[in-house]
Order: C-alpha cells, then sequence, then structure tokens
C-alpha cells in the first residue's frame, strides 16, 4: 500500500506543482515589493475616499476644481464596477474581485525573484481589487428608483425618514444625510440597499462637434481604479515581454535552413 506521504515533495509541496527556479514566494524582497506597494495603494486609496466623502459637499456645486476644465473632485456612489460599468451587479463584482486576488497571488508563485516589474504590476492590481472590495462590503447606501414622466432615476444615499405609511421617501446624501430630497411612493418608487464605491474624481475635457460640447470622459472614479487600471497595464507588458523572450529563445535554438541535411 502507497503512503499518502509519499505524495508530498519537501517542503510539503505537492508532486505536479513545482516551484519555479528561484521563485518569488521564496524571496524576501519580492514579498517586501509586493506588500509594500499593495499596502501603501490600499491605504491611498481608502484615505482620498475618506477625505473626499468628509470634506466635500455632496451638492451638484460642491466639488473642488483642480485643473480648469479638466479635473474636479466631486462625490459621487458607483453601484457598478471599474469606472461605473455594470450597475447593480454587487454580489457579481465582489465575486469577481475574490477570484482576481487568488489568480494574483497564483501568479506571484510562480513567478521568478527576478521578476520586480512583474511584481509591481500584482501589487497595484492587489492594492485596486482590494480598496472597491472593501467599500463593495462595508459602504452600505439606500438606492432610491423611480420613474418620472416616462423616464427611470436612480439616486443613492441614504434614508432620512421612510416610513410604510408615508406617501414620500426622504432620502439624503451619503452618509452625512445633506440636500434631502422626497420621492413620492407614486412614482412606481422601488426601494433596496446595496454596496456601493465611493468616487470622487471627475475629468472634464470636452470637444465640439457640430455645436455641441462633449464629455469624451463622463465617468467619475477613484485611486483604486487607477491602480487597477495601471497595474494591468504593466501585467499585459510583462506579459508581452515573456512571449518576446520565448520567441527569441525558440529562434536561437532552431536549426537554420543551410544547416539542414
Amino acid at each position: 500500500m502507497t503512503d499518502p506521504t509519499d505524495s508530498l515533495e519537501a517542503g510539503g509541496i505537492r508532486k505536479g506543482f513545482r516551484l519555479p527556479p528561484e521563485s518569488a514566494v521564496c524571496d524576501l524582497w519580492s514579498h517586501l515589493r509586493l506588500w509594500s506597494v499593495a499596502v501603501a495603494g490600499l491605504a491611498l486609496d481608502l484615505w482620498s475616499k475618506d477625505w473626499a466623502f468628509s470634506k466635500l459637499d455632496p451638492g451638484p456645486d460642491g466639488g473642488i476644481e483642480v485643473l480648469p476644465h479638466i479635473m474636479t473632485f466631486q462625490r459621487s456612489l458607483n453601484t457598478g464596477a471599474l469606472f461605473g460599468l455594470g450597475k447593480g451587479w454587487t454580489p457579481v463584482f465582489i465575486a469577481a474581485s475574490l477570484l482576481a486576488l487568488g489568480f494574483v497571488l497564483f501568479l506571484f508563485v510562480q513567478s521568478s525573484r527576478h521578476r520586480w516589474s512583474l511584481h509591481l504590476g500584482l501589487a497595484l492590481v492587489l492594492a485596486g481589487a482590494v480598496g472597491n472590495l472593501y467599500d463593495r462590503a462595508f459602504a452600505i447606501a439606500d438606492v432610491v428608483r423611480y420613474t418620472k414622466d416616462g423616464r427611470t432615476h436612480t439616486i443613492e444615499g441614504m434614508l432620512i425618514r421612510e416610513q410604510t405609511n408615508d406617501e414620500v421617501v426622504t432620502i439624503g446624501s451619503w452618509p452625512d444625510k445633506l440636500h434631502p430630497q422626497r420621492i413620492p411612493r407614486a412614482w412606481n418608487l422601488q426601494l433596496w440597499q446595496q454596496g456601493v464605491v465611493r468616487d470622487f474624481v471627475r475629468m472634464e475635457p470636452r470637444i465640439r462637434i457640430w455645436g455641441r460640447s462633449i464629455n469624451i470622459w463622463p465617468w467619475v472614479f477613484n485611486v483604486a481604479d487607477v491602480l487597477l487600471v495601471g497595474g494591468v497595464g504593466l501585467l499585459m507588458l510583462n506579459f508581452w515581454w515573456e512571449r518576446r523572450a520565448e520567441q527569441a529563445a525558440r529562434r536561437r535554438v532552431a536549426p537554420s535552413p543551410a544547416s539542414s541535411p
């Protein structure tokens, strides 16, 4: 009878799952690169969100113009994913974020300790994913959806007063309940709670087409979104570099046509 312990290699690594030579998971400096950048990015993201939602007025004129006609800091709640895409799919995004975190750690374990740019990209993705995952899990807002004049509107905020016998629902900004709005229940009103992501960076570059001014970047985002985009871009560059290195290695070992019999 085969001993089950025979299926384990030294160090508790199962056969069939071998660490690459000079694996990053066994290197102290690789861990320092990954976790220090990830923690710093996460801290910056959460601090900036707390600052925006405690210092900026939630009203339409409460933003701070950072770069005239280019960038403004203005509070916004996002029920979707990156740049507001896929609104209302919070459970799906939470599951996808957890899978992404597992994939990041898998890539780190499989990488060499010399791949510092890959580790930097993984750290940025890790920080951005955890930052937005934290919001979806702990920033819970009241969402009111209603129909007026044939158009559907959605407001994310915090209920000020809501009773089943009230004819209207009063909702203010999240989390300070400022600028209350009264929504009649007769407007086909729907009400639920949902995890949201705190955004506050609004880009405002505009172009004119046929006499109309069009905002070419209508999405509001946060530091976590920037970290995610930067990290994914760096990972794609690493995969491209690795692909080129593999192709060059195959060309070096391939026999030239002149040497063929």
